[in-house]
């Protein structure tokens, strides 16, 4: 009898430290959760380009990290490369350029870009613009609305087309930081 007393004790003693290592573990994974969802909500977010609308600088298949804390401090520029939800699928998500910014007027003619009746002279389209799309006409944008084009021009859904229009601040989710892979291109991306 002693010994199986002995036995019972080894066991309730065993008891309490699996129950230790089963709450030690789910506090473990409820942390991991919530740092990452933390990041996620707030820091950065991985997202995956599809479609050529920002070639060459961006590819079909490219994926990147988001920066969702810089604009928490700061405006968006001209020349970043953001991330915004397309209005008519939640699932949706688009990546084009600032052009414009709040209160410019934006034209665009012969395939050139008027700011305030003055070309833009900048590098990153691919090349001459086809269309004009509502930008024939003169577009004078809001105090929190920013003009937004793909950088291959003539294969972009962007702030030209009634679907898209001008983005609102309050609908940019960040700014491209990082391209994550493919491996031979993985690096800071370059905005200015």
């Amino acid at each position: 009898m002693g010994r199986y007393e002995y036995e019972e004790k080894r066991y309730e003693e065993k008891k309490p430290g699996i129950f230790r290592e089963i709450l030690g573990f789910l506090l473990y994974v409820g942390i991991v959760v919530g740092i990452t969802f933390f990041i996620i909500t707030f820091v950065g977010q991985r997202t995956y380009v599809s479609g050529s609308s920002m070639e060459n600088t961006l590819s079909h298949g490219d994926n990147l990290i988001v920066d969702k804390l810089t604009y928490r401090f700061s405006d968006p520029r001209r020349y970043d490369i953001i991330v915004f939800p397309f209005r008519y699928d939640d699932n949706v998500y688009y990546i084009k350029r600032i052009i414009g910014l709040p209160g410019e007027t934006i034209q665009i003619q012969d395939g050139a870009i008027y700011i305030d009746g003055e070309i833009l002279e900048e590098s990153y389209g691919r090349e001459v613009m086809k269309s004009a799309g509502l930008a024939a006409d003169p577009i004078t944008l809001g105090e929190d609305e920013y003009f937004v084009l793909g950088d291959n021009r003539n294969d972009s859904t962007d702030s030209r087309d009634p679907n898209v229009s001008s983005v609102h601040r309050n609908e940019i989710i960040g700014r491209a930081w990082v391209r994550i892979w493919p491996l031979d291109e993985i690096g800071v991306l370059k905005h200015q």
